[in-house]
């Protein structure tokens, strides 16, 4: 009887175990996200007959700041160069934004000419140019909204 009593005891043990396991796999999956395999670098440049066309004459200049707008970071001007900015959670970005609904390395800006182009870098969120996510690297024209997660940026001249 007390060994039908012990392996009732182990079993009910190893039952508490798997669900306190189970419990913070899905915490961790909560706050770290899923990881994902990178996203493939650029899309082939368009056509060169595409290239002609002349750009707007709001993107005809480069954008030389990026503003947060709105967020907890509201009012932070970051001075733009050459070089590409990355925006996430940690702590090598050139942007770091503490916020649960933004990944680790959620987004990237790149130079390209006069214009900068805004890469998701695989985010569980999304990044959003206006209205639409961002799936492929996407041109921003100065003074569109770029929202990540509760954060929103726009370039400036």
């Amino acid at each position: 009887m007390s060994a039908v009593l012990f392996v009732l005891h182990v079993v009910i043990l190893v039952l508490l175990w798997g669900l306190v396991l189970a419990a913070i796999v899905a915490v961790r999956h909560d706050v770290f996200g899923v990881r994902r395999q990178p996203k493939p670098a650029a899309p082939a440049p368009p056509p060169k007959a595409q290239r002609k066309q002349s750009p707007p004459k709001q993107q005809s200049k480069t954008a030389r700041t990026l503003v947060v707008t709105g967020g907890p970071l509201a009012g932070t001007t970051l001075q733009l160069d050459n070089t590409p900015v990355t925006i996430g959670r940690a702590d090598g970005s050139t942007l770091v934004i503490s916020d649960d609904y933004v990944s680790s390395n959620h987004a990237r800006l790149v130079p390209d000419g006069d214009a900068w182009v805004l890469e998701d870098l695989g985010s569980t969120n999304g990044t959003f140019l206006d209205r639409d996510r961002v799936t492929n690297a996407t041109k921003v024209p100065i003074g569109t909204p770029i929202r990540i997660g509760k954060t929103v940026l726009e370039l400036r001249r």
